[in-house]
């Protein structure tokens, strides 16, 4: 990557594009949003952001104990908001393991027959070594191939949403720096997901995020006219978050110091994603840089790669995946 686009992703140089003053109190009643991740960090901060429009808001997770603190916090900080969303929680959702991700979206079918906008917010890193139950390399099992099963199945629903508003329905990918940084030549080695383990910490991350990118290009060419759903890729922003949880000590107060902003500003980018009217139909598939800026990554042997069908590829390595959890 060139040193200005890393700059420049580093300490964007502008103000949030998309913020909650850009939320009318009231102005999203009878939508209906779903985030993963929403109990910590980026995904918490953006419930906080969409409670107070009316939505009705799915807080997707693992653990039921913690989505249940999030939704009681934030209810019980917000009781003089003139306006009130829903939140709903949506627990059992381990991204790494593929058995857990069909029942969830029953879950959540058995109170909804629409979504408007998905938001696939939730992302691991992992050490060398480890692998899903299902054996995939962990980093592309838990940031790609499990959002790529939950998002399918949750089509008919996006589907629907789109149908109901003046709106296409929008699905959000989350990418990251990460993928200019480390990603392998071309995007993805498919030789080093068929190991099934991870073998480069930084890397193996790289790849799972760019996986996204690749996700969110062939969304949107398979399902933009068929069913009016947009993608969006995103890198939120280098954020204070818990992804770098098993990360020395040392490096994170360095990177806290030097480069990691709140986690609000990740929520700003992901609104924009999700709500800004420069992200139409024309843009389909677009990545967004921080905190607000439709550009394209930096990587341009990656869109080479999608111009000679890589985006293609990489999904349908995934149906393979997922096939049998459907």
């Amino acid at each position: 990557m060139s040193y200005k686009a890393m700059w420049q992703q580093y300490y964007p140089s502008h103000a949030p594009t998309f913020t909650e003053a850009d939320l009318i109190p009231g102005s999203h009643v009878g939508k209906v949003y779903l985030i993963t991740g929403a109990n910590s960090g980026i995904g918490l901060q953006l419930v906080k952001f969409l409670y107070p429009t009316g939505a009705t808001i799915y807080l997707a997770g693992r653990s039921s104990s913690k989505i249940s603190k999030a939704i009681s916090d934030i209810e019980s900080t917000s009781s003089n908001l003139p306006s009130k969303g829903i939140l709903k929680p949506l627990p059992g959702l381990d991204l790494s393991d593929l058995r857990t991700i069909k029942p969830v979206v029953e879950t959540f079918a058995s109170q909804e027959t629409q979504l408007h906008i998905l938001w696939n917010n939730a992302a691991s890193g992992f050490h060398p070594g480890a692998s899903t139950p299902q054996g995939h390399e962990a980093c592309i099992g838990t940031n790609a191939v499990g959002p790529f099963l939950f998002t399918s199945l949750l089509l008919p629903y996006l589907s629907a949403g789109s149908k109901s508003s003046t709106q296409p329905s929008r699905v959000i990918w989350t990418g990251s720096i990460q993928i200019e940084m480390n990603a392998p030549p071309g995007g993805i080695d498919f030789e080093r997901l068929s190991s099934g383990k991870t073998v480069l910490h930084h890397g193996d991350y790289a790849q799972s995020k760019c996986a996204n990118l690749l996700l969110a290009h062939e969304a949107a060419a398979r399902w933009g006219a068929s069913h009016n759903v947009l993608s969006v890729c995103i890198n939120p922003g280098n954020l204070n978050t818990n992804i770098f949880h098993e990360e020395p000590w040392l490096l994170v107060l360095l990177l806290r110091w030097l480069v990691l902003y709140e986690p609000r500003f990740g929520a700003y980018t992901m609104m924009f994603a999700g709500f800004s009217e420069q992200v139409t139909m024309a843009q389909n598939g677009c990545y967004v840089w921080p905190w607000g800026v439709i550009k394209e990554n930096s990587r341009q042997d990656v869109y080479k790669a999608i111009g000679e069908g890589l985006a293609g590829r990489f999904w349908e390595w995934c149906e393979e995946r997922v096939a049998e959890f459907k």
